[in-house]
C-alpha cells in the first residue's frame, strides 16, 4: 500500500521571521549611520544569512514529499498479517529545493481502532538531492485496524540557528487478522432424532458416496474395485478412483460477546481466535460455515462455502469487542429465525453450568444440533467445572480449551 501526499506550505513562524528582519534592519541602520567597509561587509553577510534562513523557513521541510509502504513478516503483504506478527514500515522522503538539509527527524504515530497508539522517532540524513529513507519495525501487533496519523518532520539549518517543523499526512491503514491454528480434523458426533434423513449421523468422519469425483494416485491398501483401469493404462502408473464425500450439516459458529462473561481481554482473544480457526477449517473441508456474533450490534453471516464470505467473516472478527450488556439468550431469541434449520450450532463462550445447559436445551428445541466450546480462563487452567461432562452425558459434543494450541487436540485431530 503506497500513498504520496504533498505537505501544505505553512511558512516560517512569525516570531522567528520578525527576529530575522529585526537583525537585518539593525545592520542596515548600522550601515546608514556608521558607514565604512566593516559595516558594509557585516550588512552583506547578514543579508545573505537572512535570505538563507527565510528561504529555509518557507521551503525545505515545509514542502516534504513522502510515501510509505507497509509489509508484513517475511516480505508478505499486509493483507496476510495475523496477530502477534511485526510490521515493517518504510518511509521514503524527498525534500525539494536547492538548500541543503543536514538531517531530518521523523516522528510517526500508529493508532489502533480502540485508541491505543505507538510512537516512533528516528533520524534521516538526506543525500545531496534531498532524498532519504527510513525503515523501522513495529512491536508485535494484536488483531485490529491500524492507521498512521500525521507524520512530523523536524530539521535545522546548517548553522543550527533555527529549527523548522512540518507535518505531513500519508494515508496508510492496514488490518491485523486474529490468530489462527491449523485444525487437521474435527471429530463431530452429530445426531438429532427430530431431523432424520441425511442430517442424522453418528459418524466421526464423512463417508464416501458412489459418485466419482476424479482420479488420484494409487495408495497402498486401496481395494481392487477402486483402481481406475483406463487411467492406469493411459498413464502407465497405478491410479485410483476418488469419490465424493457426504457433507456435514451446515455449521453456525456463535461467538458470545457478553461483557460480563469474560474475566479479561486475553480470554476473549482466545474465543475470537478459536472462531477464526474453525472458519478456516470449514473452508478447508468445503463445508458450509456461518458466523453469528452477539456484540453490541449482533451480526449474522449465513453458512456459505466460498472464499468471499469466509473473508467477510474473518474481517468482521478483526475489530469485534465483548461489549454486549444484555444476556446471550436475549440476543439468540431475537435472531433465531435467521438460523438455518438442522445446522450444527457451535457456541463459543466462557459460560458454564446451568447457563450452558439452558442454551443447549434451547438449541435442541429450535431444531438444531447443539455443540459447545467452553473458553476457560487461561490464568486458571486447573479450575474446571463439571458442565462439560454434564453436557457430554446428554450426548452433546462439548469441549473446553484454555489456550489456542489446545484446540486441535481437543477437537480430536491431534496436535
Amino acid at each position: 500500500m503506497r500513498r504520496a501526499v504533498s505537505l501544505i506550505m505553512n511558512g516560517m513562524q512569525p516570531s522567528r521571521l520578525a527576529a530575522v528582519l529585526a537583525v537585518w534592519c539593525l545592520s542596515l541602520l548600522y550601515v546608514l549611520f556608521q558607514g565604512g567597509k566593516t559595516s558594509i561587509m557585516l550588512f552583506s553577510m547578514i543579508s545573505l544569512l537572512s535570505i538563507y534562513l527565510i528561504g529555509a523557513g518557507f521551503g525545505g521541510v515545509n514542502r516534504v514529499i513522502a510515501q510509505r509502504s507497509v509489509r508484513g513478516g517475511a516480505e508478505r503483504g499486509v493483507e496476510q498479517l495475523h496477530a502477534g506478527e511485526q510490521v515493517s514500515v518504510k518511509l521514503e522522503v524527498h525534500i525539494p529545493g536547492f538548500l541543503p538539509t543536514p538531517y531530518l527527524i521523523v516522528r510517526e504515530v500508529l493508532q489502533r481502532h480502540n485508541g491505543d497508539s505507538w510512537s516512533f522517532e528516528d533520524s534521516v540524513i538526506p543525500n545531496l538531492r534531498g532524498a532519504g529513507k527510513l525503515v523501522f519495525q513495529t512491536p508485535p501487533l494484536e488483531r485490529g485496524r491500524y492507521v498512521f496519523s500525521k507524520t512530523e518532520f523536524i530539521s535545522e539549518d546548517i548553522f543550527g540557528l533555527m529549527e523548522h517543523k512540518g507535518r505531513l499526512e500519508v494515508q496508510t491503514n492496514f488490518h491485523v487478522l486474529p490468530r489462527t491454528v491449523y485444525i487437521p480434523k474435527w471429530q463431530r458426533n452429530i445426531r438429532n432424532s427430530r431431523l432424520g434423513g441425511t442430517h442424522t449421523t453418528i459418524s466421526a468422519s464423512r463417508r464416501e458416496t458412489t459418485q466419482i469425483n476424479g482420479v488420484r494416485d494409487y495408495v497402498y491398501g486401496d481395494r481392487i474395485s477402486r483402481i481406475h483401469w483406463n487411467a492406469t493404462a493411459k498413464t502407465g502408473t497405478w491410479k485410483s478412483k476418488e469419490f465424493e464425500h457426504e457433507s456435514f450439516p451446515r455449521t453456525l459458529i456463535v461467538l458470545d460477546c457478553t461483557a460480563e462473561g469474560y474475566n479479561h481481554a486475553q480470554q476473549f482473544e482466545l474465543a475470537v481466535s478459536a472462531a477464526a480457526s474453525l472458519i478456516e477449517y470449514g473452508a478447508k473441508e468445503h463445508a458450509g460455515t456461518g458466523l453469528f456474533t452477539t456484540a453490541k450490534e449482533a451480526r449474522m453471516f449465513p453458512p456459505a462455502d466460498n472464499a468471499g464470505e469466509r473473508m467477510r467473516m474473518i474481517q468482521h472478527l478483526v475489530d469485534i469487542d465483548y461489549n454486549r450488556k444484555s444476556k446471550l439468550m436475549a440476543s439468540l431469541e431475537t435472531s433465531y429465525r435467521h438460523f438455518p434449520k438442522g445446522a450444527l450450532f457451535l457456541l463459543i463462550s466462557p459460560m458454564s453450568g446451568k447457563d450452558a445447559s439452558e442454551i443447549m436445551r434451547w438449541v435442541e428445541t429450535r431444531g438444531m444440533n447443539p455443540c459447545f466450546l467452553q473458553i476457560t480462563n487461561p490464568r486458571k487452567q486447573n479450575q474446571r467445572d463439571d458442565s462439560i461432562a454434564l453436557l457430554q452425558s446428554r450426548g452433546i459434543s462439548s469441549y473446553s480449551v484454555s489456550s489456542l494450541e489446545e484446540l486441535p487436540a481437543v477437537l480430536g485431530g491431534g496436535t
